[in-house]
């Protein structure tokens, strides 16, 4: 956004600066600077999104809950408990309402969301809420 707007103030300033001067702006110059303000205007924008999951003892279960930071759920993303050998010992996905559950692991270990390269949210089993170990 802001450099759409630094290429239309300086659209601004050319036609300003001809018109003070008693002469027309250099054609190519204001379609130049037209164009880009246009394509500029036209590109779709791509607003990055992040997951989060956050993970509860709830009866006798670890619940987890998980989405995305533009509101999506999490629907169908792979999720995974893992000790810190690196052995997955659970391995489940979301359900429709972006839910996952897991029985509980003796050891150290962390809860894995993965959706894809640059999506990937690690839940320590300290950070989850109600675990006693």
């Amino acid at each position: 956004m802001t450099i759409l707007f630094t290429l239309y103030s300086s659209f601004l300033r050319v036609l300003t600066q001809a018109a003070t001067a008693g002469r027309r702006p250099y054609k190519k110059q204001c379609v130049n600077v037209s164009l880009s303000v246009i394509l500029l205007a036209l590109a779709t924008p791509s607003y990055a999104h992040f997951p989060f999951c956050e993970c509860a003892m709830d009866a006798g279960k670890i619940q987890c809950k998980a989405g995305f930071s533009d509101g999506s759920g999490a629907s169908g993303v792979t999720v995974d408990l893992i000790s810190y050998d690196e052995e997955i010992i659970q391995q489940n996905q979301f359900s429709e309402a972006s839910t996952a559950e897991f029985s509980p692991y003796e050891g150290e270990f962390y809860i894995l969301l993965d959706a894809g390269p640059g999506h990937t949210v690690e839940v320590d089993w300290h950070d989850i809420q109600g675990l006693n170990q």
